[in-house]
């Protein structure tokens, strides 16, 4: 018997989070094939994936 359709379409959390990762990995190679430098700089690869720069945790060395 197959599944009722809402069940059959919906999306489980790691369906949607490999989703997100490959729609990311997409923005990242089209950024760099419109780079004109060889590699993306991390400043770069950051600006792309939408994420502010990593501040260390305190009390953390």
């Amino acid at each position: 018997m197959a599944p009722p359709p809402a069940t059959a379409t919906a999306l489980s959390d790691p369906e949607r989070i490999a989703l997100a990762e490959i729609e990311l990995c997409g923005e990242l190679i089209i950024a760099a094939s419109a780079a004109a430098e060889e590699r993306l700089s991390a400043d770069r690869i950051d600006e792309v994936l939408r994420v502010g720069a990593r501040r260390p945790h305190q009390g953390r060395p």
